[in-house]
């Protein structure tokens, strides 16, 4: 049996003496889209910042890809593969759709400083292959109409799509967040293909569980101590 991309075995987050994840078991495996469900306070955004490492977890374990993560820093998990999105939208207004989607790519570049000073072959083939990606998941989210447009002239509809840069920073999963509310977009609303044709496994957090269902086909998970697990 192959071992899942991601596993949390007994994960545990203090702060205090407050307890905000207790001994968590989490696995996905490759190509799944799991469901991330609870109310709030229930500790979804801790998960999703000790998987990230932006908290360090009191106890338990993290392996990415067979390999233990918990313990690095956020930049360095991120070069493994994992990335994530927020709930608010942080795009950069003044650049175009492309180039939002592209940024995300960046840590995965081999050019240098002075290859881009100089722009050198091995500059130019890394901007190209961001280029290709950017366009690439620009259509597999709907908005390759939107590809050469500033981000603060898509409609807000088309935004929240946009954001989903993550994909492009990581190689094999992506936590994201959703939430409820007329505005929002969950992620079931995005082609159900995404996941699979940009070799990307996602893991976002809904607090109705009614949006979890329509999003994810895998199964759900709820967060934390006060919340239960389900298939």
């Amino acid at each position: 049996m192959s071992e899942p991309l991601l596993r949390l075995d007994r994960v545990t987050m203090r702060f205090g003496g407050l307890k905000a994840v207790a001994e968590l078991d989490l696995a996905v495996e490759s190509g799944e889209l799991v469901g991330l469900i609870g109310p709030n306070g229930a500790g979804k955004t801790t998960v999703f910042n000790v998987i990230t490492g932006v908290y360090q977890p009191t106890h338990g374990s993290i392996q990415f890809e067979g390999r233990r993560i918990d313990g690095l820093k956020p930049h360095a998990i991120a070069k493994r593969g994992i990335t994530r999105t927020f709930q608010n939208i942080r795009l950069f207004a003044t650049r175009c759709c492309r180039d939002n989607v592209a940024i995300a790519a960046h840590q995965h570049t081999r050019a240098t400083l002075l290859d881009a000073l100089l722009r050198t072959d091995r500059f130019a083939r890394d901007e190209r292959d961001m280029q290709r990606q950017a366009d690439e998941l620009l259509e597999i989210l709907g908005l390759a109409a939107f590809a050469d447009l500033h981000a603060a002239e898509l409609p807000y509809g088309q935004q929240r799509p946009a954001r989903d840069r993550a994909r492009a920073g990581g190689q094999a999963a992506a936590p994201a967040a959703g939430r409820a509310g007329r505005r929002s977009q969950p992620a079931g609303d995005r082609p159900a293909h995404a996941p699979d044709r940009v070799g990307a496994q996602s893991l976002p957090a809904h607090h109705p569980a009614d949006r979890a269902r329509h999003a994810c086909r895998d199964g759900h998970l709820s967060a934390a101590s006060r919340c239960s697990i389900t298939a």
